[in-house]
């Protein structure tokens, strides 16, 4: 190979280590999952379930995927690196981990979720199942927003029931007197 060529391939692989590198700076979660056994239509059909989720499902080579972790200064990635790899971005914390975990299902086993990055963290493969089972921050947000109201909604219930009950009084009053 000439030096000529060398150079052109460092080039990219450069480039695709800075994508990469880019990719799960700006994920609030990077999913690693095994997907030897797929076939073509259900990788298709995979990335447009992700595409949905909000969520991106790329296959890149294992060195340049652990170089961009490396670069990062997360080495705990390494030991997963190994054999088909596919990489999961995921736009919220739980929602490329849930695809993932659920196409696990889905096809048999064909695919295998290996370990996940959450919040500047390395999540073993454990990790990754249960992160998968979390409800989504707007879920959690949803819930807790739907606690704070029901005591409002009872507050203003008794309040209400407080009002037409005074009223109901001063209009029996007002009865008495006429």
């Amino acid at each position: 190979m000439s030096e000529e060529r060398k150079s052109a391939n460092f080039e990219a692989k450069k480039l695709v280590v800075e994508e990469i590198t880019a990719k799960i700076k700006e994920a609030k979660s990077v999913v690693l999952v095994d997907y030897n056994k797929l076939t073509v239509a259900e990788v298709s059909e995979l990335r447009n379930k992700c595409r949905q989720a909000n969520c991106e499902y790329k296959v890149y080579k294992n060195t340049l995927v652990r170089k961009a972790f490396n670069d990062l200064g997360y080495k705990d990635f390494d030991s997963d690196l190994n054999g088909p790899t596919a990489v999961a971005f995921g736009a919220d914390e739980t929602g490329a981990a849930k695809i993932m975990s659920e196409a696990a299902k889905t096809y048999d086993g064909k695919i295998v979720v290996k370990s996940a990055f959450v919040d500047n963290a390395y999540v073993d493969k454990a990790g990754a199942k249960a992160l998968a089972s979390m409800p989504s921050r707007e879920e959690l947000v949803a819930k807790m927003l739907g606690s704070m109201q029901a005591p409002l909604a009872n507050f203003a219930g008794v309040l209400s029931n407080l009002l037409s009950g005074i009223v109901r009084v001063l209009n029996a009053v007002a009865e008495q007197k006429s």
